[in-house]
This record gives structure tokens, C-alpha cells and sequence, in this order.
């Protein structure tokens, strides 16, 4: 009898029944998840059914999560709140697969602010609206749901409650331990959208909010480094003996990474009317060129972007992590830009978008750039469908560049007009058309907006290395694709067989890629493409540049490098010892200063005329933002109220997706009433 009552107590006590709510949301939440992830019922239920275990385990963690609830007064607010995130989790994974193709990661939500200026590029007005709107309830309905959902008023048992928590606890991280040693669980995804697949999307997301940085190598030590040091020192000593015969140039050398760029003729079933990339192909044929492994598919520029301009291995980061959102906003990274300073060469970026996306304006600080041109110092002529300015626009920047430095340039180009959302309506007067069977029609009308853009970037490589050809300076220009475009390819899809390839190209003007053209086409890791490149100049500076190009055919070639990556970015920098530490460069934003040079007097307005203004100049009077109009790349038109006599008037160049940041500005004019002409009279005096 006695037992029957203790049984009676257990069953009927709110703890049971919390215990109980907990499970049932925990399974329908990790049903959720999954079904975001794999957009299939059937699908759900192999998983559940072949990774029983994995599929479990995810639903340990939510279960984890809701164990709270046992330690709060405020129960409903806890489940409600918790629930929300989870839910959040799912739709975002699933809008995110449908755009990017990649998973939602917990690296994602540090990308908030380079995504928000660009949701116009995505989403309809009215769907960002609602969004907006949806985020407003939303926080309204938990805040007051906190301030007036009802307390647990029933007799607490602390105690119980802490020992039930506990015991979770506990109990999960024995089931987490059992599981990586058996080998059911990893600890790190090589790649990410398969280990969402095969462990789940709370695991995945848990894993990629975990595991950040690179790991301590168990012999890392400076004598483990200086080691390294000295087989490079005697390779490269070799290296050079071999090619003393060899001419060494320094050419000026151009990266040219196009956003979403690969060969579309390479996709089985799809017919292309023409060839899209005639230029690219053409120079294929001639130059040094082959397939450029990259880290990424659909989307993650940057981690291709950081490859090149490093020298390091993505993989040996944590999963899904960008360096450029964590360790490069606080260290300095070898770079390229570094390598080539002791050659005394000018370093520039050139980008035909915002100088903030994926925080670009903070980290080329710490790689080493002297210049950073972006789209507020540019003046842009035209868009595409999607909004994005085209590339044709970087030629005049690069030639610009090329001419107004001083010294031999590096200069790395990033394009933007491949990048996606790609329109699914009518694109049928398109002068490139794509078809193909069993293919719905959204899907080849997004291909052909996909396939007539690559045109347009090839006409850009025509156009530049036109140029270049007859340019005075030897000049090397490296091209390729950051990672292939979000549609749904898969390596059976391709010719190639691999989502992770890029074409790519080395052409010069003076000839040495043409005569020394490999017959075979030539496959290389983004990591190594940089040190390819200056090998193939004689250029040896920067200590991983050196590693690269003296022991690819090393033993431990590649457990080295993880090595030396910890060191530079996490370690004690040993690689430098006795070295000067790589100091952050302070980045100029533009090479043709904003100037106002004269102000002018419009009926009641103000004209004020000068150079290089563009979508991106605010005019200041005393440092206070005044309301202003681009006329165009000389002229902006400001009120008559907004200044008296005296008052010093700059023009600031601001960053698109913040206005409070300053990327630069022009000189202070000081505004004097007896220096304004009308306008009438300059235009007839003149």
C-alpha cells in the first residue's frame, strides 16, 4: 500500500508531468529540425531508423535544454522561449539551405550585420516587412509573457529539482563520452553539409558553436617549429641552386576571384545555346590553368578568399568557422600582402560591394593591405537583375591602381556580380538560352540569368587583359571561381565530378605562362595557389610561402602546416622569432582623394563641386550630417539652411551598412559667402 502511495505521489507531482512535457516537445522539435534539414518525411525516417542512436542524442541536447524548466518558478516562459530558439533554429536552417545550400551554423548569427543591408537582393519588400514585423511581436509577446505569465506556485522541492537537473547533466555527458569513443559521434565535420546529415541538425549546429579556433598540436613546441624552420631554410637553399639558370621577374600580379564563377557547359543534361565563358576558355587553352580546390559550395566566400590570400587550411579551423568573423579581428595573419611588402610591392583590394561585408573592412587591416577599394569610393554605372553591381566597373579600378602606385602592385580583386539569389521568372530574351530534360522551368530560367552573367564577367576578363597586354610592367593575372553557385549541384552532376572545383587561369604579358603551359590540366588547393604562383616568378618571402613551395612532397607536409598555422594564429609565433611582429596596416579607402573645390549658388541651394563623389558621400558642416544630393560624381546639392558663414563643410565617404562609420572624407572648406558664384554665371562666364 505503502508503495502504491509512493507511486501515486511521483505520477501525480509536477515534476513528473515537466519530466514528461519535456520529452514529448524534445521529440516533436528534433522531428522538426530534421525535416528542415532533409525536406522529406521518408528521409526523416531512414535517419531515425538507420542512426538511431545520432537521432536520439540530438534529442538528448534539446532534452538538456528544457531541463531548466525544473529550476524555475516561470515555467510556461521557459518553455515557450526555449521552444522559440529551437524553432528559430529549424526555419533559419531551412531558409538557409534553400539560398546558400550550406547549413545554418551558429558562426551564421556573427553575420547579422554584413547580411542585413543585402536582404533586398533576397527577399520582396513585403517579406522583409513582415519579418520586421514578425521580430516585433515576437520580443513584445516574450517580454510580456515574462512580466505576466504566472509562477509555479506549488511547494517546491529544490533539492529534488537540482538533483534532477544534475543527474542530466551527468547523464549526457557520459552518453557524449561513450559516443565519441565508440566512434558514433565526431568531434569535428571535414565537411559540413554531410555532417548534418549523418549527425543531425542540434549536433551540427552545437558542434559549429563548439568548435572554434585550431587545436593545440601535441608537439607543439619551439623546438618542434625551429625544426620545421631549418628543413625549410636547407629545401629552399636547394630550390634555388636548381634554378639559378631561371630568369626571375616581379611582376605586378592580380587575383581576380569571381563570386559564384565555374564552367555551366560542365553540367551534364543542360544544353547551353553558346558558349558562355568564351574569353576563360580561350585562355585555358593558351595559359597555365586547371581546377582550384575550394572549401566551400553555394556560398562562404571568404574561407576560399582566406585560403589564397594565406596560405592556411580551412580544415584545421573549427566547423563552419570563418577566421575572418573571429581570429582576424584580433591578430595579424600572414598574408601575401606581408609576403610581397619585403619586395617592396603595393598591396589593394579592389571590391565591387560594401567594404563591411563579412567585416572586410576590419580584418584587411590585420592581412597586411595598404588599400581597400570598395563600392563607396566607387562610381557604379550599372546593376543586374538581382541588384548587384556589375564587374565590368573593377577594370577601370585596377588600371587606376596599377598607374597611381608607385612600386609593383599586388592586387586582389573581389567580383560581385555572379552572386546569387538567381530570378526564377521568364528570362526567355536572354541572348544566352539553357534547356535540358527532366529540369522544371524556374530551375533553367534561374541557370539562364546564371549562365548570360558569367557572359558579362567574362567580357570583364576580356576587356582587363586586353589592357593589360599592351601595358608597360609585366603583368601576371590569376582568375577563378570562389565556389561554385547555390543550385542544387551535386558531384554526379558534374563532368568533373566535385562541387568543390573552380576553373582557374594564370595569364601574363610577357609570356612565360604561355611557353611553359603544362599539357595536363593542373589541379591545386586554394592554400597553395599563391605560393604556386610567386614560385613560378622566383619569389620566395613569407615563411609559408617558403613551407609551400619547398615541402609539398613531404611526409608530414600537411600535419606541419597545421602546426605552424597554430603557432602563427593561436601559439607563440615562433616562426617569428627574432623577427619584427606584423604590425596592422592603417587602409586607405580610396586612391583618388573626395574634394570639394568650389561651391556654387542654385536658387536655394547650394552646389558643391569637386571629385570622386559617389551613392556613398554625406556632406558634414561643423561634424554634423546634413540632409544632401548626388548629382552627380562632381556635384552635390546641399540647402542654403545648412550653412553660414564660416562653417567648415567636409565630405565623408561612409560605409553603406553603417553611416556612422567613416571610411574617409575630404578636406575641411571653409564656406565664405564672398567665394560662391551663381551658377548662371559660371556657365556663361566659363
Amino acid at each position: 500500500m505503502r508503495e502504491k502511495n509512493i507511486w501515486e505521489r511521483i505520477r501525480n507531482s509536477s515534476n513528473c508531468r515537466v519530466l514528461i512535457l519535456n520529452l514529448i516537445l524534445t521529440l516533436c522539435l528534433n522531428l522538426l529540425l530534421e525535416f528542415t534539414e532533409r525536406r522529406s518525411v521518408g528521409e526523416v525516417i531512414t535517419f531515425v531508423q538507420e542512426r538511431t542512436f545520432v537521432f536520439l542524442y540530438n534529442g538528448f541536447i534539446i532534452f538538456l535544454c528544457f531541463s531548466i524548466v525544473f529550476l524555475v518558478r516561470k515555467r510556461i516562459f521557459a518553455y515557450v522561449f526555449i521552444s522559440g530558439c529551437w524553432i528559430l533554429v529549424a526555419i533559419a536552417n531551412g531558409v538557409v539551405l534553400s539560398d546558400r545550400k550550406t547549413p545554418f551554423t551558429a558562426v551564421d548569427l556573427t553575420l547579422v550585420k554584413s547580411v542585413l543591408p543585402i536582404l533586398g537582393s533576397y527577399l520582396e519588400v513585403w517579406q522583409i516587412l513582415g519579418i520586421v514585423i514578425l521580430l516585433v511581436v515576437g520580443t513584445g509577446a516574450l517580454v510580456c509573457l515574462y512580466l505576466y505569465s504566472p509562477e509555479d506556485k506549488r511547494s517546491r522541492h529544490l533539492v529534488t529539482e537540482v538533483l534532477c537537473t544534475a543527474v542530466t547533466v551527468v547523464c549526457f555527458c557520459a552518453v557524449t563520452y561513450v559516443g565519441v569513443g565508440k566512434g558514433m559521434l565526431i568531434k569535428k565535420f571535414d565537411n559540413l553539409i554531410a555532417g548534418y546529415k549523418d549527425y543531425g541538425v542540434a549536433y551540427g549546429f552545437c558542434v559549429t558553436a563548439i568548435d572554434t579556433g585550431i587545436d593545440r598540436p601535441i608537439n607543439y613546441s619551439r623546438e618542434t617549429v625551429n625544426r620545421i624552420k631549418k628543413k625549410v631554410k636547407k629545401a629552399e637553399k636547394k630550390q634555388k641552386e636548381a634554378k639559378k639558370a631561371g630568369v626571375v621577374r616581379q611582376p605586378n600580379i592580380i587575383f581576380i576571384q569571381l563570386e559564384s564563377f565555374f564552367d555551366a557547359t560542365t553540367v551534364k543534361n543542360l544544353n547551353i545555346s553558346e558558349d558562355p565563358i568564351p574569353t576563360f576558355h580561350k585562355i585555358q587553352k593558351e595559359y597555365t590553368s586547371g581546377y582550384l580546390k575550394v572549401p566551400v559550395y553555394g556560398a562562404g566566400t571568404i574561407n576560399t578568399e582566406f585560403e589564397v590570400i594565406t596560405g592556411m587550411n580551412i580544415d584545421y579551423f573549427g566547423t563552419g568557422e570563418y577566421p575572418y568573423r573571429s581570429i582576424l579581428h584580433k591578430t595579424t595573419c600572414d598574408s601575401i600582402a606581408y609576403w610581397l611588402k619585403e619586395k617592396k610591392y603595393a598591396s589593394s583590394v579592389i571590391h565591387n560591394n560594401n567594404a563591411s561585408f563579412y567585416d572586410r573592412d576590419a580584418v584587411f587591416s590585420n592581412l597586411g593591405f595598404d588599400n581597400f577599394i570598395s563600392i563607396e569610393n566607387m562610381d557604379i554605372e550599372s546593376r543586374n537583375e538581382a541588384g548587384w553591381a556589375k564587374d565590368s566597373v573593377l577594370t577601370r579600378y585596377i588600371m587606376d591602381t596599377l598607374q597611381r602606385t608607385e612600386n609593383k602592385d599586388v592586387i586582389y580583386t573581389i567580383s560581385v556580380q555572379g552572386h546569387g539569389d538567381y530570378p526564377t521568372d521568364d528570362q526567355s530574351d536572354s541572348p544566352i538560352t539553357v534547356s535540358g530534360e527532366g529540369l522544371s522551368q524556374s530551375y533553367l530560367n534561374q541557370f539562364t540569368y546564371y549562365v548570360n552573367q558569367t557572359r558579362e564577367m567574362d567580357d570583364f576578363i576580356k576587356a582587363l587583359t586586353e589592357k593589360l597586354s599592351d601595358y608597360p610592367e609585366d603583368v601576371m593575372v590569376i582568375a577563378y571561381g570562389d565556389h561554385l553557385p547555390g543550385m542544387n549541384l551535386e558531384n554526379k552532376d558534374l563532368k568533373n565530378d566535385s562541387k568543390y572545383e573552380t576553373p582557374y587561369f594564370i595569364w601574363d604579358n610577357f609570356g612565360y605562362n604561355k611557353a611553359n603551359k603544362k599539357k595536363e590540366s593542373c589541379k591545386v588547393e586554394a592554400w597553395q595557389l599563391a605560393s604556386k604562383v610567386l614560385g613560378e616568378v622566383g619569389i620566395y618571402n613569407g615563411f609559408l610561402n617558403k613551407y609551400h613551395q619547398t615541402m609539398q612532397s613531404s611526409e608530414k607536409y600537411r600535419k606541419n602546416l597545421k602546426l605552424l598555422q597554430y603557432d602563427m594564429l593561436y601559439g607563440s609565433d615562433f616562426v617569428r622569432e627574432g623577427k619584427k611582429p606584423l604590425e596592422p596596416t592603417k587602409v586607405n579607402y580610396s586612391l583618388d582623394p573626395v574634394e570639394i573645390t568650389e561651391i556654387k549658388e542654385c536658387e536655394d541651394s547650394y552646389l558643391l563641386i569637386g571629385n570622386n563623389f559617389t551613392d556613398a558621400s554625406r556632406v558634414f558642416v561643423n561634424g554634423v550630417k546634413v540632409a544632401s544630393e548626388k548629382q552627380s560624381s562632381g556635384v552635390l546639392k546641399i540647402s542654403k539652411k545648412a550653412v553660414k558663414e564660416g562653417d567648415k563643410i567636409t565630405v565623408h565617404q561612409v560605409s553603406v551598412t553603417n553611416e556612422n562609420i567613416t571610411l574617409n572624407q575630404s578636406e575641411e572648406y571653409e564656406f565664405r559667402k564672398d567665394k560662391v558664384r551663381l551658377l548662371y554665371k559660371n556657365l556663361y562666364d566659363e
